[in-house]
C-alpha cells in the first residue's frame, strides 16, 4: 500500500489536472478568436468595426479578461474588472477593483454604481462583452431601494451560517439588488450583449451564475420569502430586508424580469467551463496514474459533515481488487452550530476523517476549485485513515473540532491543510477518495 505521503500528492495531482482543464483564461483564449478581420465569441461573428467594452466580474474575472484583451487588442475600447481581493493581475486595458466576498462591503456597493454607470454607457452600435464567473453576487452588491449596504451584508451572512446552498442563497439576493437578477441588462443600451461564464452552480443555471445580472430570473419575491421561512431566518434578518421582501410578495415591490422580457433576447450566454468538466479531467488525470476510476453521479450537495458520510460509506462498500479513485463534484453547505472557522470542504474531510480509520485504506481530497474555502486561506483538506491518530498525538480532537465547526483550527494543527491560493477558475467543489485494495489494506 502507498503511504500516505505518497497518496496525497497523488490526489493533489489529480486536482490540479483538473483545476488546468477548466482554467478560466484558456476557456476565453479558445473562446475568443479572430477570422481575418473579424473576431468571433463562442463562434458567433461580432459586427466589423464595432467597438467592444468589456465587463468581468467574478473570482476568475481577472484573467479571463487579461485572456480577452490579448484577443480583442486595439477594438476593446474599455473594460472594467470588479473581482475579489487577491484575486487580481496586471491588465492592459481595463479598470481593476477590489471587493469583499462572500460577504460585501462597501466597496462592493461603489463598484456595482460604477458597473451600471459603464453598461448604461454603451453605445447601441457598441457590443457589451461580459466575463461572468462566481462570486458576483457579493462583488455587485447594490442594494435595492429602501435598503442598505448593511442590510445586504447582514442578510448574507445569516444565509450563510444557516446552511443555505447557491441556488437558495440567490433567490433572495436576486430581491434585494438593484442589478442582479437580469436587472443589469435592463440598463444596458447596447444592442448586443455577449457573457462567456465559468460556471459554479448546479446545472449551470445562468440565472444562478452571480445571481443572473443578465439573465432573466425564473424566481420571485414569494420564493425569497420561502427560502428565510424555511431556514427560520425570517425573524432574524434587518427589518428593512424583511419588510422590502414581504411587500414583494404582495406585488407592492416590481419583479425581476422574468423569461421573455423584453430587452433581454439580445443578450447571448455561453457557459465556458462548469464541474461536469472538473470531473472529467480528474477521471482521465486519475487512469493516468493507474487507478480504477468510480464517477459518483449524484452531486455533492447537502450538508458537508452528512455527504462525507455517504462518501466513506461508498468507500467502505467498493471493496477494489485495485487502486480506485472516487470522484465526485458538486457543492455543500455548512450550518454553523459553533465558533470555529472553516469551509466546506474542509468540514467535509474533518466528518470523513472520524469514519476513515474503520475501514480500509482511504486517503480524500475536498478543496474548492477557486482555492478558496470559507473565511479562509485553505482550497480544503486533506484525510486519511490515519488523520484522527496524527490530530491526537499533536494535542487535537477531531470530533470536538467537528462539533464546533473548527475544522480549520483541527487541521492547520494535524497538517492537512490543503492551500493552493486564487487558482483563476471557479467551477464548484472536487471530492476525491482513493480506495486501497483490499488485500494490500491489511
Amino acid at each position: 500500500m502507498r503511504r500516505p505521503p505518497q497518496r496525497r500528492a497523488e490526489l493533489e495531482s489529480i486536482f490540479r489536472q483538473a483545476l488546468a482543464a477548466v482554467d478560466a483564461e484558456a476557456c476565453v483564449r479558445s473562446a475568443v478568436a479572430s477570422r481575418g478581420d473579424q473576431l468571433l465569441l463562442a463562434d458567433r461573428p461580432l459586427p466589423r468595426g464595432a467597438g467592444l467594452v468589456l465587463l468581468a466580474v467574478g473570482k476568475a474575472a481577472a484573467p479571463m479578461a487579461r485572456a480577452f484583451e490579448r484577443r480583442a487588442g486595439s477594438r476593446l475600447e474599455r473594460g472594467l474588472v470588479v473581482t475579489p481581493d487577491g484575486h487580481g493581475c496586471a491588465l492592459e486595458r481595463s479598470v481593476l477593483r477590489e471587493a469583499a466576498h462572500p460577504v460585501p462591503d462597501a466597496r462592493s456597493e461603489l463598484a456595482a454604481r460604477e458597473v451600471r454607470e459603464l453598461v448604461a454607457a454603451v453605445d447601441p452600435g457598441q457590443v457589451l462583452c461580459v466575463l461572468l464567473s462566481g462570486g458576483a453576487s457579493s462583488l455587485l452588491a447594490c442594494p435595492a431601494a429602501g435598503l442598505s449596504a448593511a442590510d445586504l451584508a447582514t442578510t448574507t451572512r445569516l444565509l450563510l451560517a444557516g446552511g443555505a446552498d447557491i441556488v437558495q442563497q440567490n433567490a433572495v439576493r436576486k430581491h434585494l439588488s438593484a442589478l442582479a437578477g437580469g436587472r443589469l441588462a435592463q440598463h444596458a443600451r447596447a444592442e448586443r450583449i455577449e457573457v462567456l461564464a465559468i460556471s459554479d452552480v448546479p446545472g449551470d443555471r445562468i440565472d444562478v451564475i452571480g445571481s443572473g445580472p443578465f439573465a432573466p430570473d425564473p424566481t420571485t419575491f414569494a420564493d425569497a420569502c420561502a427560502v428565510l421561512e424555511q431556514l427560520g431566518l425570517g425573524p432574524r434578518v434587518p427589518e428593512a430586508v424583511r419588510e422590502h421582501l414581504e411587500a414583494g410578495r404582495r406585488g407592492e415591490r416590481e419583479e425581476t424580469p422574468k423569461p421573455g422580457a423584453e430587452g433581454l433576447a439580445r443578450v447571448h450566454t455561453t457557459v465556458l467551463a462548469s464541474n461536469r468538466g472538473a470531473v472529467e479531467a480528474a477521471a482521465d488525470a486519475a487512469r493516468g496514474c493507474g487507478l480504477s476510476v468510480r464517477v459518483i453521479a449524484q452531486p455533492l450537495a447537502g450538508e458537508a459533515r452528512e455527504a462525507a458520510g455517504r462518501l466513506v460509506s461508498l468507500a467502505h462498500s467498493l471493496r477494489p481488487a485495485a487502486p480506485t479513485c472516487l470522484i465526485a463534484g458538486g457543492e455543500t453547505t455548512v450550518t454553523l452550530r459553533g465558533s470555529g472557522r472553516g469551509g466546506r470542504n474542509q468540514e467535509l474531510a474533518l466528518a470523513a476523517a472520524l469514519r476513515l480509520d474503520s475501514g480500509p485504506g482511504t486517503a480524500l481530497l475536498a478543496a474548492g476549485t477557486d482555492g478558496t474555502d470559507g473565511p479562509t486561506d485553505a482550497a480544503g483538506a486533506y484525510a486519511d485513515e490515519a488523520t484522527l491518530a496524527r490530530g491526537e498525538k499533536l494535542g487535537v480532537d477531531a470530533a470536538a473540532a467537528l462539533a464546533r465547526n473548527d475544522s480549520y483550527g483541527f487541521f492547520s494543527v494535524e497538517g492537512g491543510l490543503f492551500v493552493t491560493g486564487p487558482t483563476g477558475t471557479n467551477v464548484m467543489d472536487l471530492a476525491l477518495l482513493r480506495v486501497d485494495p483490499v488485500s494490500s489494506s491489511g
